[in-house]
């Protein structure tokens, strides 16, 4: 039975990820240009020309994951072209549709997907010289990071001091984990900052193992007020697999219970709506209503993140009651975010890069569980 339920899985992941793909293939590149428009409505006619380079980074990357290579070695040039346009290289936010910066954010997540873009990118095309860019704006973001943030254009405000937002540590062991995968040369330079990145994740864990929260001070401890309350339940299971991938390429015994037992079951527990079902976006750990107006809607994203966690958790130790949680989100998801008419998901304006890389990855560990069926 367990056989072919997950058949069932994989054939209906793998028919909806040529059907997201099949979308954005048709109406998301911009011939004329380059790069990915990003603003589409459910008919893929676009309603803003601007293009984002968080966008530009996941698409790329999603394009190369497919091997769509000539599509996103083209979109790479608005990218790595027009995209950078600060000192010290920081990358803008968003572009015009001819690659001109309009905005520039301070924080460093445009700069993580363009690590993401550059080395997914490199592999396909065994480009040394986008390797080394991407390695290159990873130290930059260590950098900033680490040591100094000034080039961001984030001045420290007395009454703001650090905090550690899971955000970045989670980003950073992702684009490690990304850079090192079959390059022991590349694994051994960033191994402290691995170790720097899950020793920041685990300071989340607070009220006595009970709570995921989303920011905590630079040496672990629960902030006051609604920022020290906030729990964010998707990226908590998204987090979780992180740690989960990382611990089983270790072999971290203990590292892979607390990523499943703190970084996906509390998050889950807490965060699914047990009236109409599906992931909140916010929540506040004493039950106060979140500051996030948004706090009570369903995204498509926190529920890609349930999907490959609890499917990689399952995948690792064959426990039934994570194919259970895995077949929970499942259900809901494809009955309330899939379009059937159109072929993209329902979400935020922005949906390509969560949407085929919880698919395609899905698909994948849904091949090795079967594999080791037949075997």
């Amino acid at each position: 039975m367990t056989a072919a339920l997950l058949e069932q899985y994989r054939e209906r992941i793998r028919t909806e990820l040529d059907r997201v793909v099949d979308f954005w293939l048709k109406f998301s590149h911009d011939k004329e240009h380059g790069g990915y428009f990003n603003c589409l409505g459910k008919d893929g006619k676009v309603y803003d020309e601007l293009k984002y380079v968080w966008l530009q980074g996941r698409q790329i990357c999603s394009d190369a994951q497919l091997v769509l290579t000539f599509r996103c070695c083209i979109s790479a040039k608005i990218c790595s072209g027009s995209g950078l346009q600060r000192p010290g290289g920081k990358c803008a936010f968003c572009l015009t549709r001819d690659g001109r910066a309009v905005k520039v954010q301070r924080t460093i997540f445009s700069e993580c997907f363009y690590v993401m873009a550059m080395d997914e990118l490199s592999r396909i095309t065994q480009d040394k010289e986008m390797q080394a860019d991407a390695e290159s704006m990873m130290d930059r973001l260590i950098f900033w990071v680490q040591t100094d943030s000034s080039e961001l254009g984030r001045p420290q405000l007395p009454g703001d001091p650090p905090i550690n937002s899971m955000a970045v540590p989670m980003m950073l062991l992702c684009l490690v984990d990304q850079l090192t995968e079959g390059r022991t040369d590349v694994a051994e330079k960033y191994k402290d900052l691995s170790m720097w990145c899950v020793e920041r994740i685990l300071q989340h864990i607070q009220r006595d193992g009970k709570a995921i929260l989303e920011n905590v001070t630079l040496n672990g401890k629960e902030l006051p007020g609604c920022q020290g309350r906030l729990q964010n339940p998707g990226h908590a299971l998204e987090a979780g697999w992180f740690l989960l991938q990382y611990a089983q390429k270790k072999g971290d015994v203990q590292l892979q219970k607390t990523a499943v037992d703190k970084f996906m079951e509390i998050p889950f527990h807490t965060g699914w709506d047990k009236q109409h079902g599906g992931l909140f976006y916010f929540l506040d750990v004493d039950n106060h209503c979140p500051t996030q107006l948004e706090w009570n809607m369903k995204l498509w994203w926190p529920h890609c993140e349930a999907l490959i966690a609890y499917l990689m958790a399952y995948s690792h130790n064959r426990e039934p009651v994570l194919l259970e949680r895995f077949k929970q989100i499942y259900d809901y998801t494809f009955k309330h975010f899939s379009d059937e008419e159109h072929g993209e998901w329902f979400g935020y304006l922005s949906r390509f890069f969560h949407v085929p890389r919880c698919l395609y990855m899905c698909e994948k560990l849904l091949d090795g569980l079967l594999e080791r069926q037949d075997s």
